[in-house]
Order: structure tokens, then C-alpha cells, then sequence
């Protein structure tokens, strides 16, 4: 077997060596233009995140959110500008390779963390529509409490009997959510009865004007009070007004101040607040109350207890005038 002479084996790498070091020099210029225009897009997406931050911190009340959009936005324009410079070298198809490489990557990645990657969109959404911000009263999915945070995948709340509720934000974004801060007022609905004795136009005029002298009630020529329905013991009525809400005095307060009023009221102009009245019937169809049948068993005792005495007294009798 011949082996190929050394000489041959040098030339071959030298021939490769000056097409390399010649492709390289015909290159040069483009990998300049290439370096420079990564630079350039570098610094480019620095200014332009540092302008976008700005906007976004403004926009958004969570800082997180902010964050996250401006970091996504000045990646953009680095890999765009990365993907110009490697297009203008000639690499078209590493181009196209990384393109594919990470439209699967982020494929499998939205699968694997589903869940978190579904809380991430509902939190950039809801950042974006703002149903409500730090501080506001919201109630959703049976949590009630004060907005004190909001994250990338949730939502805290702290409840108004001292817990802090974690809620992720796809649920806000889903389920139906109740703002109680938005509109800035809030109504009030107190239930009260009254006799069938008393007037109820009456009662519902002193309880408006007695509601209306507060302070803290706004919207006066909506303060109303409605018949509701008829009770057992009374004539259920229904008190409505308008505060503002989140306010001063709050709302229990305010609800408690007002069902002092109504019952102070109704009381000076007496009007009875009945309590429930309840009527024993110990006949099967409904003829003999309690009190009847009380009287008819003392009348029944009461006759048969006469006879008795009566004998008594005759035995006596008979028995002194045998004496006699």
C-alpha cells in the first residue's frame, strides 16, 4: 500500500488554509458591518427600553408587569438585530435554523408550564385593561378585601377579616369580578318592619327625612323607602341610600348609624317594630285556641267539684239531726 507523501498532505492544508484566510478577507467587511450593527441594535434597545420603562412604569400599576413587557421589548430588538447581522454574513440558513429552534422551544415551554404561562398572559392582559388597582375594594370568587398587590401570576388581596387571599390571575380574568371602588359610591339597603296598625306612608317618610339629615348620605333625592313585601308579624319595608365608597365613616358604620336612626325614629312617633307573634291551635281543625280550652277545663273542674260539696253537706246535716 502507497502512502501519500508528505509534501501532498502539506500542500492540501495550505491550499485550504488560503481559501479560508481568502473567504475570510473577502468577508471582512461584512463581519465589520455584522459587529456593527449588533452595537448598534444594542444600543438601540437600551435607549429604547429606557423609554419604554418609563411609559410602562406609568402605565402599569404592578412594576413587575413593566418590567417584564420592557425586558421582552429590548430583546426584540437585539435578536432582530442579531438576526440582521447574521442575514448580512451570509448565514441565511442559521437564520432560519434558530428561527425553527425557537418556535419549538416555546412550544414545549407553553405546554410544560401551562398553568403559569396562562397567569402570565391574564396578568400582562389585565395590566393592559385595568379592571382595578392597588387599593381597590374588588370581590371575585368569594374573596372581599383591598387590592394591596399585583403580580405576574397573581393577585393579593387582603380580606377584611386580616387574611391575605393569593389569587391567581387567570381566575380574575375568567370569572366574574366585582369592583367596589371604581364608581366611588355605594348603596346601602336596611330591612325594617312595622305593625299592621301603623301607616306605612308615614313610617317611610319619617325614615327618608330622618336618613337624609346624615352627612355622610349623598344623592338625598334617591334616599327611598319601599314597601317590600308582607310578613308574618309586620309589613316588611326597605330602606336605600347612596355614600361614597371607600369613604369616611365606613360602611358598617354607616350601616349601623342607620339602623340606629330607623329604630329611634320610629319609636319617638310611635311605630311599633313588631316581633314575631305565634298562635297555638291544639285543635285539629282550627276551633280551640290555648286560652279557650283553659277557661273550658277550669269550668269543667268548677262543675265537678260542686256536686261533691254539696253531698258533703247533706251527709252532714243528716248526721246532726240523727243526733237530735
Amino acid at each position: 500500500m502507497d502512502f501519500p507523501n508528505i509534501d501532498d498532505f502539506y500542500q492540501l492544508i495550505n491550499q485550504k488554509l488560503e481559501g479560508w484566510i481568502e473567504s475570510g478577507i473577502k468577508h471582512l467587511p461584512n463581519f465589520v458591518v455584522a459587529i456593527l450593527i449588533a452595537i448598534v441594535f444594542g444600543i438601540l434597545a437600551k435607549v429604547v427600553g429606557n423609554i419604554v420603562g418609563k411609559v410602562m412604569r406609568r402605565a402599569f400599576e404592578s412594576r413587575q408587569i413593566a418590567k417584564l413587557l420592557t425586558s421582552i421589548i429590548k430583546s426584540l430588538i437585539v435578536v432582530f438585530g442579531i438576526f440582521i447581522a447574521l442575514d448580512f454574513v451570509g448565514l441565511k440558513g442559521t437564520v432560519t435554523s434558530l428561527l425553527a429552534g425557537a418556535g419549538i422551544v416555546g412550544l414545549a415551554i407553553g405546554f410544560a408550564f401551562q398553568d403559569m404561562t396562562e397567569n402570565l398572559i391574564a396578568g400582562i392582559a389585565m395590566g393592559i385593561r385595568k379592571p382595578f388597582e392597588i387599593g381597590d375594594v374588588v370581590q371575585a370568587e368569594g374573596v372581599f378585601g383591598t387590592v394591596e398587590e399585583i403580580n405576574l401570576r397573581n393577585t393579593l388581596v387582603a380580606t377584611f377579616y386580616g387574611q391575605r387571599e393569593i389569587i391567581p390571575n387567570k381566575i380574575l380574568f375568567r370569572n366574574i369580578l366585582t369592583n367596589y371602588s371604581v364608581e366611588g359610591v355605594r348603596r346601602i339597603e336596611v330591612p325594617v318592619g312595622i305593625s299592621y296598625a301603623d301607616d306605612v306612608e308615614k313610617a317611610a317618610e319619617l325614615i327618608t327625612d330622618a336618613i337624609n339629615e346624615k352627612d355622610y348620605v349623598i344623592k338625598k333625592d334617591e334616599t327611598a323607602v319601599y314597601a317590600a313585601s308582607f310578613g308574618d308579624s309586620s309589613i316588611n319595608l326597605l330602606l336605600w341610600f347612596w355614600i361614597r365608597y371607600p369613604g369616611d365613616p365606613g360602611f358598617m358604620v354607616v350601616r349601623h348609624e342607620a339602623i340606629c336612626t330607623v329604630k329611634r325614629v320610629l319609636e319617638e312617633n310611635d311605630i311599633l317594630i313588631p316581633f314575631p307573634i305565634r298562635t297555638l291551635d291544639f285543635n285539629s281543625k282550627g276551633s280551640d285556641k290555648l286560652n279557650t280550652m283553659l277557661e273550658k277545663k277550669e269550668t269543667t273542674s268548677e262543675s265537678e267539684s260542686s256536686p261533691t260539696r254539696n253531698s258533703g253537706d247533706q251527709v252532714n246535716g243528716d248526721s246532726e239531726a240523727s243526733d237530735e
